[in-house]
């Protein structure tokens, strides 16, 4: 056993869609955090909108099997050992093929240097942005977040949630019998 490698469980953007008003804060802070620049164009977190009643916005899942690793010809895709997708500007030649890869969407292209955005938790914001409160970088989008529909956790934490959520569906007369 002392020859395995234990792995980093990793951590992912998650969107309460019940939460999520579609205000944009999380692409506006998130452009602006890595380029200083107010535009959601060019946002690693994409807000989408499905008319007329239901928001929500999406990030990199971080897939274990990541498709858009693998369909970059430029070898311009890796992941770091929290599980984040980095993009390494210089082999990226924009090709767009880890956007057309990716089963969530949330890859985009800057829309100035035309290199591939995918989310990395903050880690590549400008040094300046940092709350000297806080003293180190963490996801803006989770912070300035009006509703507090965006966090951070882990697939255990995710998974453990989604069992409190089935067994509630499946057992909710016998709970609802319970709390009366």
């Amino acid at each position: 056993m002392s020859g395995l490698k234990k792995k980093k469980i990793h951590q992912c953007i998650i969107v309460d869609p019940e939460l999520c008003s579609g205000c944009e804060s999380c692409e506006t802070i998130c452009s602006f955090v890595h380029d200083g620049v107010f535009n959601p164009i060019n946002s690693r977190i994409h807000r989408v909108r499905v008319e007329p009643v239901f928001n929500i916005a999406l990030a990199c899942q971080k897939c274990e099997d990541a498709p858009c690793i693998r369909a970059c010809p430029e070898k311009a895709l890796d992941k770091d050992e929290e599980g984040s997708i980095l993009v390494d500007d210089d082999k990226c030649n924009g090709c767009g093929f880890c956007i057309r890869a990716c089963d969530f969407g949330v890859i985009s292209l800057h829309l100035d240097s035309q290199k591939a955005l995918v989310c990395d938790l903050c880690e590549g914001m400008k040094e300046e942005f940092i709350d000297p409160e806080v003293g180190k970088k963490e996801p803006q989008c989770i912070v300035v977040c009006p509703k507090e529909a965006i966090s951070l956790k882990n697939v255990e934490q995710i998974g453990e949630e989604t069992r409190f959520d089935a067994v509630r569906r499946l057992f909710s007369e016998q709970i609802k019998e319970y709390e009366s």
